[in-house]
C-alpha cells in the first residue's frame, strides 16, 4: 500500500485548508475543528509522507513538497466531494435510471401494468426493459448491467449468498400447434403423442429448452427439436405454417387463443409448470426505486389468465 492509499480525507482537507487560509488557527474555524486536530491531522499527513508541508512561521507557506502535493489534494478532494454525492443521490433514490432483464413472455404479459405504475411514481427515472432469456438475463444482473432480473426459477444460477430471489407464480406449460393440426382435435395432449411431432423450442441459453428437454428424457421419449427461435412471434409464424409443435408456458400464449390459425391444448398428466422469480442484489434492494419496482412486481406481476376456448373438440 503506498503513502497515499493510506491518507484519510480529512487530512488532505486540513492541509487544503492551511494552504487556502495560510493559518492553521483560520484553518481549524473552517472546518469546525479545534486547532489542534489540524495540527494532528498535517502533521501525520507530513509523517505519511516523510515531508514537511509547510514552513511554520507568522503565516504557514507551503513547502516545495506542499506545492506537489497541493494539486493532487485538490483533485483527490473534489472526486470525494462528488462521489459523496453521487452515493448521496443514489440512496436517496435519484438515480438517472433503472434496467431490468426480463424474459420475453413476462415483458408482453407480465410487466406493463407494473411499468405504467412504476413510470408515474419515478418519471425522473428512466426505465429500460430488456427481453432475454433466463440464462443471458442472470448473467447480466450479475455483471451490474441491469438491477433485476425477471425469469424462469433456476437454482443453479440464483445461489450466490448476494442474490435475493423472491417467487412471483407458477404456470402450466401447453402445447401451441395450428388450428389445422393432427392433434388440434384432441382436448389434451399426451407425451407420447407430443414425441411424434417436430418441436419448435427456445434457443439454448432459454430456460425453457432445458425444461422441455428434460420432460421429454425423464419420461423416455423421444424429443426432436426441429427448429431452434428466439420471439414469440416467430413461434407463432413457423407453427401457424406447418407440423410443428411448440411447449409454451401460459402466458406466452395469451394472444394466440384469439388468433383463428393457432389452437393452444393442455396436456394430459404429469402437467408441466414453470417457476417464475424476480432476482436482484442485497445491495440494490436498498435503494429506493429499486425496492419499489421490486415491491411493484410482486404485488401487480399475475400472469395473463387463458380465456375459454371458442372451438370445439368435438
Amino acid at each position: 500500500m503506498d503513502n497515499l492509499s493510506r491518507m484519510r480525507i480529512e487530512q488532505l482537507q486540513a492541509f487544503l485548508s492551511v494552504a487556502e487560509t495560510g493559518s492553521f488557527q483560520a484553518a481549524a474555524q473552517q472546518c469546525a475543528v479545534t486547532q489542534s486536530t489540524v495540527s494532528r491531522q498535517v502533521q501525520a499527513l507530513e509523517a505519511e509522507l516523510d515531508a514537511p508541508l509547510f514552513h511554520r512561521g507568522a503565516q504557514a507557506k507551503l513547502t516545495v513538497a506542499g506545492e506537489r502535493l497541493l494539486p493532487k489534494a485538490r483533485r483527490i478532494a473534489q472526486d470525494w466531494m462528488q462521489v459523496s454525492k453521487d452515493i448521496a443521490d443514489l440512496m436517496a433514490g435519484k438515480q438517472p435510471e433503472l434496467c431490468v432483464a426480463a424474459i420475453q413472455s413476462v415483458c408482453a404479459t407480465v410487466l406493463p401494468p407494473v411499468l405504467q405504475q412504476f413510470c408515474a411514481e419515478y418519471p425522473q427515472v428512466q426505465l429500460r426493459v430488456t427481453a432475454l432469456g433466463s440464462d443471458r438475463s442472470l448473467k447480466v444482473l450479475r455483471d451490474g448491467l441491469v438491477d433485476l432480473a425477471i425469469v424462469m426459477d433456476n437454482p443453479r444460477l440464483t445461489t450466490q449468498p448476494e442474490m435475493v430471489v423472491t417467487p412471483l407464480f407458477t404456470e402450466p406449460i401447453e402445447v401451441l400447434m395450428a388450428a389445422n393440426h393432427d392433434l388440434a382435435c384432441q382436448p389434451a395432449i399426451s407425451w407420447e403423442m407430443l414425441a411424434r411431432f417436430p418441436q419448435i423450442i427456445f434457443k439454448d441459453g432459454y430456460g425453457m429448452a432445458r425444461l422441455v428437454q428434460q420432460q421429454f428424457q425423464d419420461r423416455g421419449e423421444v424429443f426432436n427439436p426441429a427448429m431452434e427461435l428466439n420471439t414469440l412471434d416467430a413461434f407463432r409464424g413457423v407453427i401457424r405454417q406447418g407440423n410443428f409443435l411448440a411447449l409454451l408456458p401460459q402466458s406466452a400464449l395469451a394472444d394466440c387463443r384469439d388468433d383463428p390459425t393457432l389452437a393452444v391444448r393442455p396436456t394430459e398428466a404429469p402437467v408441466l409448470t414453470r417457476s417464475v422469480v424476480l432476482v436482484t442484489t442485497r445491495d440494490r434492494l436498498v435503494i429506493p426505486p429499486i425496492q419499489r419496482f421490486h415491491d411493484l412486481v410482486q404485488s401487480l406481476a399475475t400472469p395473463a389468465r387463458p380465456r375459454p376456448a371458442a372451438v370445439s373438440y368435438s
